[in-house]
């Protein structure tokens, strides 16, 4: 009788423990699949864009478009358009092979009229020892990124940047 009981009790513990497990394991997948399901709501939630034209010039535009938003240019060829907006600001507008803006990159003399870092990059760009800023951000999903830097001094220019990847 004893041995009987004593083969009941490690039954009885084996399907303890077996049932501990199932609990560990259902619980360890129930984790996972809260974890994919946060990191895939992530995903849907990309941040979006802050910074993505120049005077309505766009990524992708024909080259054609953004003439015509722009006007005439101060120098234009197939692959690249410099338009000089005023004494303290020039965009050059890059085109690609297809005759799509490809890059559009704005510069600001002294900084007069550049757009606050946190409008262009979401956040105030670090500062370098040498009192420079910069800052990158890519969005992977759009193909794109955006930059923001300022260059120490002593003549400041500011420079914004939006280019396909």
């Amino acid at each position: 009788m004893k041995r009987n009981n004593n083969s009941s009790f490690s039954a009885l513990l084996i399907m303890l423990a077996l049932a501990t497990l199932v609990v560990f394991v259902s619980d360890v997948s129930t984790q996972a699949q809260k974890t994919r399901a946060a990191i895939n709501n992530a995903a849907a939630t990309t941040q979006q864009p802050l910074y993505t034209d120049y005077k309505g010039v766009r990524l992708g535009m024909t080259a054609g478009e953004a003439r015509t938003r722009l006007g005439k240019a101060a120098f234009s060829d197939k692959d690249l358009d410099y338009y000089v907006i005023s004494e303290t600001e020039t965009v050059q507008i890059g085109i690609d092979a297809q005759g799509k803006v490809k890059a559009i990159s704005i510069d600001y003399l002294n900084g007069t009229g550049a757009p606050d870092p946190k409008v262009v990059v979401g956040a105030e760009p670090a500062t370098t020892p040498d009192g420079s800023l910069y800052k990158m951000v890519r969005y992977e999903s759009q193909g794109f990124w955006v930059s923001y830097s300022r260059t120490a001094g002593p003549v400041i220019i500011v420079t914004v940047t939006i280019q396909k990847m």
